[in-house]
């Protein structure tokens, strides 16, 4: 099983990016994970929508092999950041990828609320009619990391390591994978 993930930070020690790499370690058993580089994407631009920059189209082409999509959020000013929002207009324009594609949410944030404000944005933007992207219900399939720098060992290449998270989300894949055979 081939899977994507969009990781919403461009920080080097981004505790997302960190999520990322811990998720593909955890479960490369199970799936292939790739991170792509949506920090190259160019801001986009209706006039480009149908002739993309070899970028989106690179992107899109990724998303549109794989078996599923993994978007890691942080939280900007309660709402996802801008590289990320741009990554997603991009996939909402022209062959709209995202279209029946199953897709996790999922974000770490040092603050008390993870980054729950910033999924129920990053869910609503899923259902728009040019990304109608499938998720689990929120209810208990939340991967939402509060206080997350004491949950993931030390520097950038520090991977989650509080047992309690990592069990939730063990429970949340497995639920996903599940959503996956499903679609």
């Amino acid at each position: 099983m081939k899977l994507i993930a969009l990781v919403g930070s461009l920080r080097k020690e981004s505790v997302n990016y960190r999520l990322a790499l811990t998720l593909k370690e955890r479960y490369q058993d199970r799936f292939e994970l790739a991170i792509a580089d949506i920090g190259s994407l160019p801001f986009f631009n209706q006039d480009e929508e149908e002739d993309p920059p070899a970028s989106v189209q690179t992107l899109k082409n990724s998303i549109s092999t794989a078996d599923g999509v993994l978007i890691l959020t942080p939280e900007f000013n309660w709402s996802i950041p801008g590289l990320l929002k741009n990554a997603l207009d991009w996939l909402s324009r022209g062959d709209k990828v995202l279209i029946g594609k199953p897709v996790l949410v999922a974000g770490a944030s040092p603050g008390m609320y993870g980054t729950l404000r910033g999924q129920l944005h990053l869910r609503e933007i899923l259902t728009s009619p040019g990304i109608q992207a499938v998720t689990l219900p929120p209810a208990g399939n939340e991967i939402a990391i509060a206080q997350a720098p004491q949950k993931f060992g030390d520097g950038a290449q520090g991977r989650l390591t509080d047992e309690r998270t990592l069990n939730h989300i063990d429970v949340v894949v497995d639920r996903f994978l599940g959503l996956i055979g499903k679609s």
